[in-house]
């Protein structure tokens, strides 16, 4: 049962008082127990008691991932080690790991965000979830676990991985809703096909995809191919997992943050000026009901914009605008800004291509050279080396267009590009080998 689900539609003043209190506490807390916080805190001269309304954050200093891996692996912990009975950890794959723990009461809250998640995601009690989210350090799999338990919902843990597997479940148990990466949930579509199996005939109403920037044309790729309704949801392990933010299965505009949990800012990612509402910046996070890691003022480096308008679903919390990319995933091509996401909307406007794509970048007599590798269908592979030519040619012509910036574009064969379990690679930088 949710015993809080009543915070999601209270008036902005009262939702406003209660995070001021719950962040008043929690800064008490780290500057108590987490020497890293109490000297950030010293260095710019404030002690927790100067914050006395929600307008006074942008007086405390930043946390960003290198501070987390600086403080590797418990040093951020606000909590003595024998509190801590769950660890997650990133995969360190750009770096250090960044390690998260939770006490006792942190895994009930997570269970019951991602329980609310999941019913604004279309799924409640009688529903059959099919969770491919990869279980392990990485939280999206026990987190969407959890929340389904607590929801009600009967959870098939079936991670990431032997698709085919999959399929079969998918076929012989008649699971309702569908948790796993948008990159994923193609695959899974593409190996059903192969196997025979139409999605068509399974029972999948809602899919719950995040962990990964997607854009719109991929959702309607999804809807199309999965036969179900698309929702976005978002999370990251340092500020709690999956179930900080989701979009409303009614209107599908903006994800919800969970705000009685969490306070967002946007903010000038060069600057770290607070930006308003509407406009376009880097996502900063303080959670407020963490025990054993509290983060405060952590900057995502997901770039997106928040929206406090009304929504048909009656949640009063603010929305997030769909995550277009992260600052340090950004490349800079010959002075020109390009996000993953924007090529991935050029290329799901083009007929006949798969959405399965990765962008290379190599350096070249002191030049960047970007390389846009993309699957043509099954189709148009077969057909004439001219026509393939010509589409080469509209997509380039289609990239230089909408971002400035000149790139080869590369057709190749179906299933061409490896498919991930987990997260899709979507750019290999070889500039930085």
């Amino acid at each position: 049962m949710i015993h809080d689900i009543e915070y999601e539609t209270m008036p902005r003043e009262a939702l406003e008082a209660i995070q001021l209190r719950r962040l008043q506490t929690t800064l008490e807390r780290v500057y108590a127990n987490v020497p890293f916080y109490r000297q950030k805190f010293q260095a710019a001269g404030i002690v927790p008691s100067d914050i006395k309304r929600l307008e006074d954050m942008n007086r405390i200093p930043f946390t960003t991932k290198q501070d987390l891996r600086d403080n590797y692996p418990f040093n951020m912990f606000a909590v003595p080690m024998d509190n801590v009975v769950r660890i997650h950890a990133s995969s360190g794959t750009t770096g250090q790991p960044t390690v998260v723990g939770y006490t006792s009461r942190d895994v009930g809250t997570w269970s019951t965000l991602m329980a609310r998640a999941l019913a604004a995601g279309g799924a409640g009690r009688g529903d059959i979830i099919h969770n491919a989210y990869g279980y392990g350090l990485f939280t999206g799999g026990l987190g969407v676990h959890y929340g389904a338990e607590r929801l009600g919902a009967s959870v098939i843990p079936v991670s990431g991985g032997n698709t085919k597997r999959q399929v079969v479940i998918m076929r012989d148990f008649g699971p309702t809703i569908l948790t796993a990466t948008p990159s994923y949930a193609l695959h899974l579509a593409e190996v059903a096909e192969e196997m025979g199996v139409s999605f068509n005939s399974l029972n999948f109403k809602f899919g719950i995809f995040g962990a990964e920037p997607w854009s719109e044309k991929m959702r309607g790729e999804i809807e199309r191919k999965l036969n179900l309704t698309a929702v976005d949801i978002y999370g990251l392990s340092e500020v709690m997992g999956p179930g900080v933010a989701i979009e409303c299965h009614e209107a599908k505009k903006g994800l919800h943050v969970f705000e009685d949990h969490f306070i967002p800012e946007i903010v000038d990612p060069n600057t770290l000026e607070p930006l308003p509402y509407g406009t376009t910046g880097e996502l900063v996070f303080t959670s407020l009901t963490k025990e054993a890691f509290p983060v405060i003022r952590y900057r995502t480096r997901d770039i997106t914009s928040l929206t406090p308008e009304p929504c048909i679903c009656g949640r009063t919390h603010v929305r997030m605008n769909r995550v277009t990319g992260r600052s340090d995933d950004m490349l800079i091509i010959r002075g020109v800004n390009v996000f993953p996401s924007q090529i991935e909307s050029v290329l799901m406007e083009t007929d006949d291509v798969a959405p399965h794509y990765q962008l290379v970048v190599d350096r070249e007599d002191n030049l960047d050279v970007l390389t846009v590798m993309v699957e043509v269908d099954e189709r148009s592979f077969t057909d004439e080396v001219k026509g393939l030519q010509q589409m080469e040619r509209r997509i380039t012509k289609n990239i230089k267009e909408l971002l400035g910036v000149s790139a080869r574009v590369k057709l190749v064969e179906p299933k061409a590009i490896a498919r991930s379990q987990g997260k899709a690679v979507r750019v290999v930088d070889n500039r930085k080998i």
